[in-house]
C-alpha cells in the first residue's frame, strides 16, 4: 500500500537529476535500505549522493565509511561537485571512518586483547544513530571483521549471527529513521546476506551490463515497500566528475 508522498523523506536535487522521482519521491521512514553492487558498481557514489540529497533536504545524516577517511571523503564529494563541508559545519552531517584494516579496530583506538567485537561497539556508538538517517558504506566489511560474527559463520550458524544487529536496526527503525547499508555480495556467504535481505524494505542492486561495446549502469529495485509514486524496475545511471549521478535517459537491455 503506498503512502502519501510528503511522508517521505526526499532525496532531494530535483534540479540536478531524477533520482528522487525515479524512487517514487523518496525514502519511507522507517526503512532499511540495502544496497548490493560488486566492487566497483559505484555503491559508494549512490551513498554519497543520498546523503548530499538528505542534508540538502534538511535532514541529518550519519555516514560511517570503512574505506574513506573524512579527507578522503570531503575530495570525492568535491569531484562530484556534492558540496558537504557546510553540512559537516552546521552539524546536519556526522562523518565516522572505521578504521578495520589495521588491527581491526573500529574508532582507531589501539586496545589490549583480542580482535573487538565490531558489531557490538557499533551499536553501542550512540551518537552516530541519533541521526534521521545513518548511512553504513561498506557494510559487509563489518560483517567479515567481526569475530564474533565470524565464528558463528564457521559454525554454519549466520542467522544466529544476524540476528542481534538486525533486532537492533528494528529498535533503531521504529524510530521513524531510515538505515542504508552498502555491501558487495561477493565478499559473503548467501546464508550470510540472506537474513539482511529479508529485512530489507528497500531492495536496490546496483549492475554493471555489457551493451554491445559500452558498459552501462544501473539500479535495478528488487523490493520498494512504502513506495509513493510508482518505481521503476530498473533505472540507467552514470557518475560523471564535477556532475555527480546522471540519471540516463536510456533503457538498459
Amino acid at each position: 500500500m503506498s503512502i502519501a508522498t510528503t511522508d517521505l523523506l526526499s532525496l532531494g536535487l530535483k534540479e540536478r537529476d531524477r533520482l528522487n522521482k525515479e524512487l517514487g519521491g523518496g525514502i519511507p521512514p522507517g526503512s532499511i535500505v540495502l544496497v548490493e553492487g560488486d566492487y566497483g558498481a559505484g555503491k559508494s557514489a549512490i551513498s554519497q549522493r543520498f546523503s548530499y540529497g538528505f542534508c540538502e533536504e534538511g535532514h541529518t545524516v550519519t555516514m560511517l565509511s570503512t574505506e574513506l577517511t573524512v579527507g578522503s571523503f570531503l575530495d570525492q564529494m568535491h569531484s562530484l561537485d556534492y558540496g558537504m563541508v557546510e553540512h559537516l559545519l552546521d552539524e546536519n552531517m556526522l562523518f565516522l571512518h572505521a578504521d578495520i584494516g589495521d588491527g581491526n579496530t573500529f574508532s582507531g583506538q589501539e586496545e589490549e586483547g583480542d580482535r573487538k567485537e565490531l558489531l557490538k561497539r557499533l551499536m553501542e556508538a550512540e551518537v552516530m544513530w541519533e541521526s534521521e538517517v545513518v548511512i553504513i558504506d561498506t557494510f559487509d566489511a563489518i560483517l567479515r571483521n567481526d569475530p564474533k560474527f565470524e565464528a558463528l559463520v564457521r559454525q554454519n550458524d549466520e542467522r544466529q549471527a544476524a540476528l542481534e544487529i538486525i533486532s537492533f536496526f528494528r529498535d533503531i527503525i521504529s524510530q521513524g529513521k531510515v538505515i542504508m547499508l552498502t555491501v558487495d555480495p561477493s565478499t559473503l556467504d548467501e546464508e550470510a546476506i540472506g537474513p539482511f535481505r529479508a529485512i530489507a524494505d528497500v531492495f536496490l542492486e546496483l549492475e554493471m551490463v555489457e551493451v554491445g561495446n559500452d558498459v552501462r549502469r544501473q539500479i535495478s529495485v528488487l523490493r520498494f515497500a512504502g513506495m509513493g509514486e510508482q518505481v521503476g524496475d530498473s533505472i540507467g545511471y552514470s557518475v560523471r566528475s564535477g556532475t555527480g549521478i546522471v540519471i540516463e535517459s536510456r533503457s538498459v537491455a
